[in-house]
């Protein structure tokens, strides 16, 4: 037999002594099952506990609380529906959902002063199997008909949030949008078993093409994808020179930095930093006119007899001068 559990959470019984508003509160109590007053079951097992969790780590931000389920009623009528607290983190506890919440300071001061005493969550669930599997919201009210419901006021007609499969995923399967999870999950198996059986087929290349001329192909690729690295270093090596010989000539680095620098450039973001870095530094040496000199000429003076010779077999002085040897 199921126990029968109450599905709103009295606020007022956990207050602190400074009369502060609990910052943790119980949203679901421990499963695997969680019953209304009217018959409505949910399940809420370990799996349905983990899916909760992943869910709210996975959409990275917080929950809203509102008053009297707003975001639900209000909300979609353009009217407003300003949040009472916002839930942080959320915890399993011996079975039960708790969930941190930084309350608004109207909403500390009503629940300090037991304007609202009830929390009622609402959450999202499979409708095939009534399994939990996302917390939406929560909502602070006076007239509650269960602790942890779809969306539970009593008086109020009942609204229930399940979850629905993209049309577009149940059209892949051949399904239509009442397609139960069941369903569901049969044909995306379906759909796996038949891929695995294709893929099977298809996977000896040996088929459609010959060996040889698939090693081959796969040979050029590879060799043209190697030429173009090679390409692409020796490109990136000529950048880096020319920025280190500008930062040189400008007077932005010394020599005695210049390996530093150019070991810091052997990747592009590197580049890119060396390159801001020397746009704004100020000069920290003369600038270089290394390339601006030319070389100076050297003329050798020929004696007297050197001279005759030329002379005697018409040859140019100054190229007869280039091939005298050093002393």
């Amino acid at each position: 037999m199921k126990t029968l559990l109450a599905l709103n959470t009295d606020l007022s019984a956990i207050l602190v002594t400074d009369g502060k508003a609990p910052e943790w509160v119980e949203m679901i109590p421990p499963g695997p099952y969680v019953r209304g007053l009217d018959g409505r079951e949910w399940l809420f097992n370990a799996d349905s506990q983990q899916l909760v969790l992943s869910s709210f780590a996975g959409r990275g931000i917080d929950l809203p609380i509102d008053w009297e389920h707003a975001t639900q009623h209000r909300a979609p009528k353009g009217e407003a529906a300003p949040a009472s607290g916002w839930i942080k983190q959320l915890e399993i506890r011996e079975g039960a959902l708790w969930a941190n919440v930084a309350w608004t300071p109207d909403a500390d001061t009503q629940i300090a002063t037991r304007q609202y005493r009830f929390i009622s969550p609402v959450f999202d669930y499979v409708e095939s199997t009534g399994q939990i599997v996302r917390l939406v919201s929560a909502g602070l009210t006076n007239t509650p008909n269960f602790t942890m419901t779809a969306l539970n006021q009593e008086g109020q007609p009942q609204e229930f949030t399940t979850v629905k499969f993209p049309a577009a995923l149940l059209a892949l399967f051949g399904l239509t949008e009442t397609a139960t999870e069941d369903q569901v999950i049969a044909a995306a198996t379906d759909l796996q078993k038949t891929a695995q059986a294709a893929n099977r087929e298809t996977s000896d290349i040996t088929r459609f093409i010959p060996r040889a001329d698939y090693d081959q192909a796969l040979s050029r690729a590879t060799n043209a994808e190697e030429q173009l690295a090679t390409l692409q270093r020796a490109e990136h090596t000529k950048a880096v020179d020319a920025e280190i010989q500008a930062a040189l000539t400008t007077g932005k680095i010394t020599p005695a930095t210049a390996d530093y620098y150019r070991a810091t450039c052997s990747e592009q973001a590197g580049l890119e930093r060396f390159r801001a870095f020397v746009k704004a530094a100020p000069a920290v040496a003369d600038p270089s006119d290394l390339d601006k000199r030319k070389p100076e000429v050297v003329a050798t003076a020929l004696n007297a007899e050197q001279r005759a010779l030329c002379a005697q077999l018409d040859v140019d002085p100054a190229e007869f001068a280039k091939n005298i040897p050093e002393a």
